[in-house]
């Protein structure tokens, strides 16, 4: 029965029913809610002003779980008054990223990539099971992609949204990628859009020494064929001279199916079957 913080660090709920519906499912696994002041309030298309918003962070950093209410945007400017971090379970995507990013590059521990309280309920029960199982057992199955590169890459693993963490790139919230495996996802962003952000990482030589990289889902939609080969070939040529395992795919993101992932644990990244192990300390 341990208690979880609520809260909306980004855009402002404007489905309550889906707020409702995650709820429900976190109450069934014998979790307590506390549902913060920002999950009722809209400020311009913010839930609540940066401030209280940052406040509501520091504020509940010393609870076991945090779980982010939904992303859109608004968490980067929470990091502009730069949050005092503390060791603890925090758990988002999207948007929220930011605010998971910051939080490991300033060394502690905690961060989890997966889904949000609002997009709970659109969770296959494999997912939801994965996430239960992770938070009250300390369990995590392999997952799997499509290899589009061989090797196998042994490291601590990082997840973000491209988008979010390309903006973070020169900023004092960006971690070191060194010997890290990360794995990156997004949402329905044109293909010329992804090619200037990996350009960009190509050029900001952010990429050298990274082990490993995998791709999750980059549509909330199905693709149509054509656009996940352009976006298989994007990857493929902008990735080529890196001599490092790449996998496409991976169930994470914003399709229905996002695998929880916690950051800085030890993980497999093989590009030879396309697996992804993450490994649980004992």
């Amino acid at each position: 029965g341990d208690e979880v913080e609520v809260l909306a660090p980004s855009s402002f709920i404007d489905k309550k029913e889906d707020l409702k519906k995650g709820i429900d499912i976190l109450k069934k696994w014998g979790l307590k809610i506390n549902q913060n002041n920002s999950l009722n309030k809209k400020f311009g298309y913010f839930a609540e002003n940066d401030l209280n918003r940052f406040k509501e962070i520091e504020k509940t950093q010393n609870s076991k779980l945090i779980i982010f209410a939904k992303g859109g945007w608004g968490a980067a400017r929470i990091l502009e008054k730069n949050p005092k971090w503390s060791n603890g379970w925090m758990l988002g995507f999207s948007d929220t990223c930011s605010l998971l990013i910051s939080k490991y590059s300033k060394g502690y521990s905690g961060s989890i990539h997966g889904p949000m309280v609002t997009t709970l309920h659109n969770e296959p029960d494999w997912s939801l099971e994965r996430l239960r199982k992770f938070l009250f057992e300390g369990y995590l199955e392999d997952i799997k992609g499509i290899p589009l590169k061989g090797g196998i890459a042994k490291g601590e693993i990082i997840v973000s949204n491209l988008t979010i963490a390309s903006f973070l790139i020169g900023t004092d919230h960006f971690p070191d990628l060194k010997g890290k495996i990360i794995i990156f996802e997004d949402i329905n962003e044109d293909i010329y859009k992804i090619d200037r952000m990996l350009t960009y990482w190509r050029m900001t030589k952010k990429l050298i020494g990274v082990l490993g990289i995998g791709f999750g889902s980059f549509s909330k939609d199905t693709y149509i064929t054509e656009e996940k080969d352009l976006l298989k070939n994007l990857i493929i040529e902008r990735l080529q001279e890196f001599d490092i395992p790449i996998v496409f795919e991976l169930p994470i993101g914003h399709s229905s199916g996002n695998a929880c992932i916690p950051f800085g644990f030890k993980a497999t990244l093989n590009g030879n079957n396309g697996k992804l192990s993450v490994h649980i300390p004992n």
